[in-house]
């Protein structure tokens, strides 16, 4: 399958669950997350917030943002901005109806990359929404461990990967 046909198929295994089937994977999920000897260990963990069809994670945000410091992408022209999730931030909505904080950039390190994909294979190989921003911003963060989470249907045999697609180090499913 190449990545046009692996996200068409993707996007018709969700349609076969309901809201509430993804809300209680999504919720096992993030409590693997939360298990993660990485996950305790960190520090600072880049997150996201969750379009519709993501894992969700505004639970889990609510949860750890206190704890630990808890970085968002923004998108802002064909990159991710990171932005710190602290008690007293505002959210807008951004350019993909994705809530972002409206806090000012994020310029220290992380000691953890959460992040979404349309798919995900056993290698670690990720297919994200085709756009490249999180390939992008991954480059930047080599050194950093990357963590992809998913829905049990979104991991697969394999995905078709360029040389410029990053890996993840890891890949937690339910």
């Amino acid at each position: 399958m190449d990545k046009k046909e692996l996200r068409a198929h993707i996007k018709a295994l969700k349609k076969q669950h309901t809201k509430e089937q993804l809300l209680e994977q999504s919720a096992k999920i993030m409590a693997k997350l939360e298990r993660h000897p990485d996950f305790v260990a960190a520090h600072k963990v880049m997150l996201y917030s969750a379009l519709p069809d993501e894992v969700q994670t505004q639970a889990f945000l609510e949860k750890w943002h206190l704890k630990k410091i808890i970085i968002l992408p923004t998108v802002v022209g064909d990159d991710i901005i990171p932005v710190e999730y602290a008690k007293d931030t505002d959210f807008a909505v951004g350019d993909f109806n994705i809530l972002e904080p409206q806090n000012e950039p994020y310029s220290g390190g992380f000691d953890l990359i959460v992040v979404p994909g349309v798919a995900f294979d056993r290698k670690g190989n990720r297919l994200g929404r085709g756009r490249g921003y999180y390939d992008r911003f991954l480059a930047k963060h080599p050194d950093v461990k990357r963590i992809g989470i998913c829905f049990d249907f979104q991991l697969v045999d394999e995905v078709p990967a360029e040389p410029f697609d990053i890996r993840m180090d890891e890949v937690i499913s339910f």
